[in-house]
């Protein structure tokens, strides 16, 4: 099968045919159908944060599972899944407090690029392939441990719902589930691509009284605003945290930072109001250090994380796709462009200039 492989940082993926072992124990097969561009990526790309090689980045997948292993329980040939960034166990602490997205197996996961307890089943000859966050979705097929698989209706277009995957359950489940937002209140959205923009449909249905996005780029705030919030702020023409503090009348209940910038994560703390949360969910490289004064501390301000935007996958990701089925969730107005596995190189370079929103990689 063909899959997209990266042998050295900061060099182009490679397309090229490798193999794919049979699926183990509590295993699928799953044929990839389409596969979202993830900014994440990148990071692991360029070294920001540290990943055994050669690996196969993508983890926005869905598709069809083919295969099962021994010991599979969830699904079976047929079904139709979407594949999920944060694995959860089911059965560490936070898994069973309701927290699947920071389950203690999951990091070590994400760290090391490999499927649960450490197995890999991706090869080119005697060399062997990592899976980057345990799934590697830019390939024609991947196997995968049963539970990042989420079974969903089988008339979601996978052209669409695949970004469930991460970014927009990401952003939906930080406004939603994270920041826990009520009819009427504020916040301010720092970033405008996949996650932000999630964050600003999450926030509209969770009954936000004001959504204030915040970007860089016109065309991102001006998707920003079709999706449903009530001003944009250009931070190349304004200061973000006085104009949110204005339109908030002493600044926003909530901020989320969605770009993995230290420098935009103080300012997204800066322009909540006395008592307000500002919740962290872009992925800055790992030796970055967020530096911010503790008087905002004294003003009883939160900041927290958001992985995955606490969702619980098996729950939230069908409640999603029926809303989008319903017409009252257009996530499908996120993406702008669709690409095949060999332009992956071209999606990314069209990603980084600001060029797509959302962009898909069908097979």
């Amino acid at each position: 099968m063909k899959a997209a492989v990266l042998y050295e940082i900061n060099t182009p993926l490679k397309v090229e045919e490798v193999s794919l072992d049979e699926p183990q124990e509590n295993e699928v097969l799953v044929k990839i159908v389409a596969t979202g561009v993830c900014h994440s990526d990148l990071h692991f790309m360029k070294g920001d944060m540290p990943q055994p090689l050669p690996f196969v980045p993508g983890h926005e997948g869905a598709g069809i599972v083919e295969k099962v292993g021994p010991g599979v329980t969830t699904l079976q040939p047929g079904d139709h899944v979407i594949l999920m960034v944060a694995f959860s166990c089911g059965k560490c602490p936070r898994c069973a407090e309701g927290r699947p997205s920071l389950c203690v197996e999951n990091l070590p996961i994400q760290m090391m690029a490999t499927l649960p307890g450490g197995g890999i089943r991706l090869h080119k000859g005697d060399q062997a392939i990592n899976h980057l966050f345990g799934l590697a979705c830019y390939a024609e097929k991947v196997v995968v441990h049963e539970r990042s698989a989420v079974k969903v209706r089988e008339d979601a277009p996978f052209e669409v719902v695949c970004t469930l995957g991460c970014g927009v359950s990401t952003g939906l489940g930080m406004s939603i589930n994270t920041a826990g937002i009520r009819p009427g209140d504020s916040i301010a959205i720092f970033g405008c691509g996949g996650v932000g923009l999630s964050a600003v449909m999450g926030a509209k249905l969770a009954g936000a009284g004001t959504i204030i996005a915040v970007d860089t780029l016109d065309n991102k705030l001006q998707k920003a605003k079709e999706l449903g919030a009530d001003y944009v702020i250009n931070v190349s023409q304004e200061e973000p945290q006085a104009k949110v503090t204005e339109l908030t009348g002493g600044g926003a209940d909530y901020a989320v930072e969605c770009i993995g910038k230290v420098d935009v994560m103080v300012q997204a703390l800066g322009s909540i109001r006395i008592g307000g949360t500002c919740i962290i969910a872009g992925m800055a490289p790992l030796a970055d250090q967020l530096s911010i004064a503790p008087f905002h501390f004294l003003l009883g301000k939160t900041i927290k994380g958001s992985t995955q935007g606490d969702v619980i996958p098996s729950i939230d990701i069908p409640k999603y796709i029926d809303l989008f089925m319903a017409g009252k969730l257009p996530i499908d107005k996120l993406i702008t462009k669709s690409y095949k596995l060999d332009q992956i190189n071209e999606a990314f370079e069209a990603m980084e200039k600001g060029e797509t929103i959302k962009s898909i990689i069908k097979f």
